[in-house]
């Protein structure tokens, strides 16, 4: 950890809207938002990450009501000068660990944010904590990429997923521990900057594991939120796991 808001202090939640500026559009947004509406119904629903606010705000904006945990005040600062961020609850903490009052019909994670827990002992406590905050019957959705390890050919631990004249970008991988960073160098006033955050990336069996660990099942995989199928050639996946009603 960096500093007491981990690796989204206040130097990167300043701009961190404007760097995600792809993540914001309404044709992203829109799709993950008609899903988790469809599954919280009259909610509640719990976001595990719920940062400056990219799904929790426009979700509390369809009538569910959100709760949300996230380490970073910097963050949530921002979230709670939007508008409406005054009407969605926050709690400050570790979303492996931290909970909250009352039971929810949805508890979700998105945008990768289950691989900022950089342990497999973590992400177990997780699915763990998701569950325990969910009523019977309710559902838990994470978002992530797939490993890219196709892309990685021997010797090589680095993949590049943006190059300009003035930001490169690259992930790296350790794939006897399963940790990699993603990273970025901009160019500024003739200066480059470098910023670095680490992540273990996780596979999709593994994650049905830790479902099956905290008394989850699989309910539904797909690609992305317009729910493609899910195929050997998917770069993400959108899961949904299910608390039993019995």
């Amino acid at each position: 950890m960096i500093d007491e808001d981990g690796y989204f202090g206040e130097n990167i939640a300043a701009t961190y809207d404007t760097s995600a500026a792809d993540m914001f559009r309404a044709d992203v947004v829109g799709p993950a938002v008609d899903l988790l509406a469809g599954l919280a119904g009259d909610g509640p629903a719990l976001e595990l990450g719920i940062g400056t606010g990219r799904i929790a705000l426009p979700l509390a904006g369809r009538g569910v009501p959100v709760h949300g945990i996230d380490l970073s005040r910097a963050m949530v600062d921002r979230l709670r000068a939007k508008p409406g961020g005054d009407a969605v609850e926050v709690t400050i903490g570790d979303f492996a660990t931290t909970r909250v009052a009352g039971e929810f019909v949805l508890a979700y994670l998105v945008f990768n944010t289950i691989g900022n827990l950089t342990t497999q002992d973590a992400q177990v406590d997780c699915f763990r904590n998701a569950a325990a905050h969910l009523r019977p019957g309710g559902c838990f959705v994470v978002e992530v990429g797939v490993p890219d390890l196709r892309r990685l050919p021997p010797g090589q631990s680095a993949v590049p997923f943006h190059i300009s004249d003035t930001q490169w970008a690259f992930d790296t991988y350790d794939v006897a521990t399963q940790a990699m960073s993603s990273n970025y160098v901009t160019i500024v006033d003739g200066r480059a900057e470098h910023w670095s955050i680490p992540f273990r990336y996780v596979w999709p069996a593994e994650l049905d594991l830790m479902a099956r660990l905290a008394g989850l099942r699989l309910r539904d995989r797909w690609e992305n939120w317009t729910r493609e199928p899910f195929t050997s050639e998917s770069g993400k996946h959108v899961s949904v796991w299910e608390k039993p009603a019995g």
